[in-house]
């Protein structure tokens, strides 16, 4: 069967929109690959069978550390991607993979994580953690970004939204609708357990993860709080709240698994686009404390399988953490809810909707100059 193009922002990790689109790409199992840069160790196991392709910027050698620095390149090399001789192009966008360059003729279909914060909703944050003498520079910069990603979104030919958020900001940046089909969440490596007096973040470190809420709230509690998760804010986190909180870092999935399963309840500080991670601690029998506002008022029953708290409240997250009986919520019903987000109930759905969108062409065929 002949096959569509693939393309994602980056794999270099495998975070929850990399999961994501190893989901994608199973539908498509022997499908191209088309990358702005590739850690080919770090994800092979997860893309065998799929001929991965990287733009030119792979030749600077850039990991997960450090790829931020490439920002001004990253629109010009999306476009440079090779993928106009294919019919169906299915592209999975958290910032630049949507900007690629199509066929006329062809049809692509995107699945948004999110538009890029740093263009729309977290610019002006985002500048203001610059050293004051970049920021007329960073803020020059993203509107430039900013402008390029509206562009590119009128060269989609469909959006798919990853949660009702992301489809209200398709709509307010780009002016287009887009359908919603949650991601995935591999429920199956999860187990329950006796849960401990411990709560958990699971989290990029990342100065708008609003981590330091959790952090906070946490220390005013006086309860003991795990954060999993890597980044450039972990050093400043981890100096200012060492004492109070256990930094592990990245953690290997069978860890993660076996601390989603002993934790008194998730916590997610943030309002996220989707957040994974809460669905992965239902999978695990485990409530999640949450931010009252995005992907958690979609996977959070209140009342069933969470609680919910104004965001950016640290005296009600605390408050929650003191007074909540967590023990009372059944692990039966939580872990019943995350099946509603599992791979196989993504797969069918992503697939219908491509389906329906492309007018039953579920595929793609290169050219014959491919």
């Amino acid at each position: 069967m002949p096959e569509p193009a693939l393309v994602h922002d980056y794999l270099l990790v495998m975070r929850g929109a990399e999961r994501t689109f190893a989901t994608i790409a199973s539908c498509w199992p022997r499908a191209p690959i088309f990358t702005l840069l590739c850690d080919r160790e770090g994800v092979q196991q997860d893309f065998a069978g799929h001929r991965i392709s990287t733009s030119y910027l792979q030749r600077a050698h850039i990991g997960q550390s450090s790829f931020r620095r490439l920002l001004p390149l990253y629109p010009c090399a999306a476009e440079r991607l090779p993928v106009e001789d294919y019919d169906l192009v299915v592209s999975s966008s958290s910032a630049f993979a949507h900007g690629v360059r199509t066929k006329p003729t062809a049809i692509h279909v995107s699945y948004c994580h999110s538009p890029f914060r740093y263009a729309w909703h977290e610019r002006e944050p985002a500048v203001q953690h610059m050293p004051w003498l970049l920021r007329p520079l960073s803020r020059g910069l993203l509107g430039r970004i900013r402008s390029w990603d509206v562009a590119a979104s009128r060269r989609v030919t469909h959006y798919i939204a990853n949660s009702q958020l992301t489809r209200e900001r398709i709509q307010d940046y780009y002016g287009r609708d887009a359908t919603v089909v949650h991601p995935p969440v591999e429920i199956e490596r999860f187990h329950s357990a006796t849960p401990e007096d411990f709560f958990l973040v699971v989290s990029e470190v990342l100065w708008h993860k609003r981590l330091d809420i959790a952090l906070q709230a946490a220390k005013s509690a006086r309860k003991r709080i795990v954060v999993v998760g890597g980044g450039p804010d972990l050093k400043r986190l981890a100096r200012r709240y060492g004492s109070d909180a256990t930094f592990v870092g990245r953690v290997s999935d069978d860890t993660l698994a076996d601390l989603y399963a002993r934790a008194r309840a998730l916590v997610v500080p943030n309002i996220e686009e989707f957040g994974i991670a809460a669905v992965e601690a239902q999978a695990s029998g485990r409530p999640v404390l949450a931010a009252d506002g995005g992907g958690a008022t979609e996977t959070i029953v209140p009342g069933e399988t969470g609680v919910l708290v104004p965001f950016d409240d640290v005296d009600a997250l605390a408050e929650a953490m003191l007074y909540t009986d967590f023990d009372r919520f059944s692990v039966d019903r939580i872990r019943a809810q995350a099946r509603h987000f599992s791979a196989h109930e993504f797969k069918r759905r992503f697939m219908a909707e491509v389906g329906r969108l492309t007018g039953g062409l579920s595929a793609g065929q290169p050219s014959a100059s491919a």
